[in-house]
């Protein structure tokens, strides 16, 4: 009987080691989900790639969107609800520049272990700050911190959206000097690749400054930038 419990109670500790296993991958993989539609890069021969931008809108939304138009290239605002109520004018400054604006929560909160309520306000409180800026486009969703389990998922295909990673993230989770931006995002940028920076914090200015230089060389390669709904289509 104590040799059926041992083996049982082991049993039991392997399959919670599997699970808690799976779970992590599942929660920090950017090429899967469970359920719906994700993407972390396009299948694509054409030399197109999109730049996209996590978080705010900021104070320092106007020198964002003066490199952009300098650069003269589109990107994709990942945006949060609070910071779009809290700075409308930015939202509809982005807008008016012709930028695409994808959902990036209300709060910025990890999207694991909540409430099918929490998702919904989560979401849907962003969307309708998103719709006051003017933007009329498509809205995709990024999850904070690429977080994701099984209720964000579910809600997302129900509700036919697409969840969009990224396959080069040259300053997340990490301090990084403008050269080391430019050159980890150019040496693994590849055709259809959705490129992640982090430019509206005042932290975010070596981001800011990476970008000119990572448009000319990517330009120089033969790349175009599109927005993330446009390489989407290819």
């Amino acid at each position: 009987m104590r040799r059926r419990l041992l083996i049982g109670g082991a049993l039991v500790l392997v399959v919670v080691v599997v699970m808690a296993i799976g779970g992590y991958y599942l929660m920090n993989s950017r090429t899967y989900q469970l359920r719906g539609r994700l993407v972390d890069r396009v299948d694509t021969a054409e030399k197109v790639v999109a730049l996209t931008l996590d978080d705010g809108p900021t104070a320092n939304t106007p020198e964002v969107l003066k490199v952009l138009a300098d650069a003269d290239i589109p990107a994709t605002f990942y945006l949060n609800g609070r910071d779009l109520a809290a700075h409308p004018e930015a939202g509809r400054a982005i807008a008016r520049a012709g930028h695409e604006i994808g959902n990036h929560t209300y709060n910025h909160r990890r999207m694991i272990f909540v409430s099918g309520d929490t998702i919904r306000d989560e979401v849907e409180g962003t969307d309708a700050e998103i719709a006051k800026t003017g933007y009329l486009g498509p809205i995709t969703f990024r999850p904070p911190y690429g977080k994701k389990l099984w209720g964000l998922p579910a809600y997302l295909s129900d509700h036919d959206r697409t969840t969009v990673m990224w396959d080069v993230e040259p300053d997340s989770g990490k301090i990084a000097t403008t050269d080391e931006i430019v050159a980890e995002t150019v040496a693994n940028t590849r055709p259809g690749s959705i490129i992640l920076l982090h430019v509206m914090s005042d932290q975010g200015v070596d981001a800011r400054a990476a970008i000119p230089r990572i448009v000319t060389e990517l330009h120089t390669a033969g790349y175009r930038f599109v927005t993330v709904s446009n390489l989407l289509t290819r």
